[in-house]
C-alpha cells in the first residue's frame, strides 16, 4: 500500500428481497464516513448478479472466464479491508455471501476484515462461520464485532433502529480493521 488512504469495503451480504443488509451497511458507512482514517464504500453483492459459482477452474488459479467474476474480482482487488454485514439464516451466513466469497481467491488475500451481524441472536453464529472462511481466504479477521438483534435493534423486527451503544462498537470494529489493514 502507498501513502494513499486505506480503502475499506462495507459488504452488504444478502441479496434476499426485503433484506436488512443494505440498511445495516449504510448505517455502518455513515458512522465510518465521520472518521477520516480511510476511504469507505458500500459494496452490495446484489449489484454484481453473481450466479451460483459457475467458473470451471478453481478460484485459487485466478483464471476467471465470466464477466461477472472479472467485475467482482476487480472490485475486491481494489479494496484493502472489509466489513462484512451478514444476516444469520439457519445458524449461518447467507448463501449469497458465501457464494461471493467462493467466487475468487487471491483478491481476498492478505487483507483485514470485521463483521456486523444481525438476526435473532445478533448474527453471532453467522459471524463464527465466516471467521473459518476468512482463514482459508488468507484474510485476517479482527476480534471486535457488532451484533444487532432483530428484537432490540429493529422496530417491529423490520426497520433498523440500533441501540446507541452500537455506534461505539462500530468504531471499535473500524479501529481494528483499519489498524490491521494498514499493517497488512
Amino acid at each position: 500500500m502507498t501513502d494513499s488512504k486505506l480503502k475499506v469495503g462495507i459488504v452488504a451480504g444478502s441479496t434476499r428481497p426485503g433484506r436488512k443488509a443494505e440498511a445495516v451497511a449504510r448505517w455502518v458507512l455513515d458512522i465510518a464516513n465521520t472518521r477520516g482514517d480511510a476511504d469507505y464504500e458500500l459494496v452490495d453483492i446484489a449489484s454484481f448478479d453473481l450466479p451460483l459459482l459457475d467458473e470451471p477452474t478453481p478460484p485459487s488459479m485466478g483464471e476467471y472466464q465470466h464477466d461477472h467474476t472479472k467485475a467482482w474480482a476487480q472490485k475486491i482487488a481494489s479494496l484493502d479491508a472489509f466489513i462484512f454485514v451478514t444476516p444469520e439464516y439457519n445458524h449461518g451466513t447467507s448463501a449469497a455471501l458465501k457464494n461471493a466469497l467462493d467466487f475468487i481467491y487471491a483478491e481476498w488475500n492478505n487483507k483485514s476484515a470485521g463483521f456486523v451481524g444481525y438476526g435473532s441472536i445478533g448474527g453471532a453464529r453467522a459471524i463464527e462461520h465466516l471467521r473459518g472462511h476468512m482463514g482459508e481466504l488468507q484474510v485476517a479477521d479482527v476480534r471486535a464485532q457488532v451484533n444487532l438483534t432483530l428484537a432490540e435493534d429493529f422496530e417491529h423486527w423490520t426497520v433498523l433502529k440500533p441501540r446507541p451503544q452500537h455506534a461505539g462498537a462500530v468504531n471499535t470494529l473500524l479501529n481494528q480493521v483499519v489498524g490491521w489493514g494498514k499493517a497488512l
